[in-house]
């Protein structure tokens, strides 16, 4: 089992940390991390995000899983690398970042909107799906998904996820799911999102 494996069987939320600011990185990511989260993820259209993803991955080494969000080219799969993120989240599933990550040695959960993609994502060496965009995305799309998706892969809804969301998706067959604005908007303080994340976990918790 791999550390990706062992942090999405503890908690399978993914905290994406869009629009974070270096300085601000690790104050969230112990909140996050107290909260019970261990996998973290800045989004590339976010400011200066190597250097937060470097801050974050040299505070919480191999207790977290540290990545990177909305990566869009295999350069950017190198500076992830570089920085010390350790994941590969897209929006989309182009087969080339993909094999890219993979190269590299990093984890990748592609984003998915059919199962022509996701069968593809998965071909390429996706190590679990993105279902994106949530929104519209719905849980009958996933369960119809599902049905023909290997058991072990792991599908996780991101878009408009909130606590009270997550039971719908889950029934549908969601083993996680990607956390945003409902987590973490820009210069949230660091206690309201440790406030948010205990809520997604008691929320999480619950449906076990």
């Amino acid at each position: 089992m791999t550390p990706l494996d062992t942090a999405l069987e503890r908690l399978p939320l993914v905290a994406i940390l869009r629009g974070i600011t270096p300085e601000e990185a690790v104050p969230v990511g112990e909140a996050l991390m107290r909260a019970g989260f261990s996998l973290i993820e800045v989004p590339l259209n976010s400011p200066q995000p190597f250097d937060s993803i470097r801050r974050l991955a040299t505070a919480f080494g191999e207790a977290a899983v540290i990545g990177a969000g909305t990566v869009l080219s295999s350069q950017q799969v190198t500076e992830v690398n570089a920085a010390g993120g350790r994941l590969i989240v897209m929006p989309h599933a182009d087969l080339a970042v993909i094999r890219a990550a993979k190269a590299a040695g990093l984890w990748c959960v592609p984003g998915i909107a059919t199962p022509t993609e996701a069968f593809a994502a998965l071909a390429a060496g996706a190590d679990a799906l993105k279902l994106f965009p949530a929104e519209l995305l719905t849980p009958p799309v996933l369960k119809a998904m599902r049905a023909v998706l290997p058991r072990e892969v792991r599908v996780l809804p991101v878009g408009g996820i909130t606590p009270m969301r997550m039971k719908e998706f889950v029934v549908a067959g969601a083993a996680g799911f990607g956390l945003g604005s409902a987590l973490y908007m820009p210069g949230m303080d660091a206690a309201v999102v440790g406030d948010r994340a205990r809520a997604f976990v008691e929320a999480w918790r619950a449906l076990g």
